[in-house]
């Protein structure tokens, strides 16, 4: 009797093409975060959860710099086409599922994804969203892979939220510690606060 072929492994998609155009003139993605730019600690997070492709914008050097000699793929999403834009160029030629993570989160760590991933193994078919702890939804989202294909169909700067609400039934909420699932920093306010918060 023939054997069931294995189940392809979920890719992690990191996006990270945005302009942090909030963050008057500083890059969000390359402020130090435990003395790594944060591209490249989230990068060496998401890989070793798993493979792991990074979504870039064209002219992002200094992104693409600090990737440098991580085990990730890097591909470049087309300038002015939005979030659905990265989610297309990180979704191309995938069959299986895919998480898709956040850049600019620096509270989520290895462990976080390592859960999330564990959990598809148990349920391919949800939709796995990460919440805080007092269930507010946010990110990582790994998307079974039987979506996939919708993913690379998106339009527009809505990103995933169009399949989501289409597909709530399927959608199921993992609470991770405290704020992590929610924690993103898109201006020096917010970096500020959060160092703070740190010390």
């Amino acid at each position: 009797m023939a054997k069931a072929p294995a189940p392809t492994a979920p890719l992690i998609l990191l996006l990270a093409a945005g302009r942090s155009t909030r963050m008057r003139g500083a890059d969000k993605l390359l402020e130090s975060v435990d003395l790594h730019p944060l591209i490249r600690l989230m990068a060496a997070r998401c890989a070793k959860a798993g493979p792991t492709r990074v979504v870039l914008a064209p002219d992002q050097a200094a992104r693409r710099a600090a990737l440098e000699g991580l085990d990730v793929d890097i591909v470049e999403a087309p300038e002015g086409e939005g979030l659905s834009a990265s989610l297309k160029a990180g979704v191309a030629g995938v069959t299986g599922p895919v998480m898709v993570v956040l850049a600019d989160m620096p509270e989520i760590t290895a462990y976080d994804l390592h859960v999330l991933l564990a959990l598809s193994e148990q349920a391919p078919k949800a939709i796995l969203r990460a919440a805080s702890k007092d269930g507010t939804a946010g990110h990582p989202v790994l998307f079974p892979a039987d979506l996939v294909a919708d993913l690379g169909r998106l339009s527009g700067d809505e990103g995933a939220k169009p399949l989501l609400k289409r597909e709530a039934a399927r959608l199921h909420l993992v609470p991770l510690q405290g704020t992590r699932a929610t924690t993103d920093l898109d201006t020096p306010e917010d970096w500020e606060e959060w160092r703070a918060a740190r010390r």
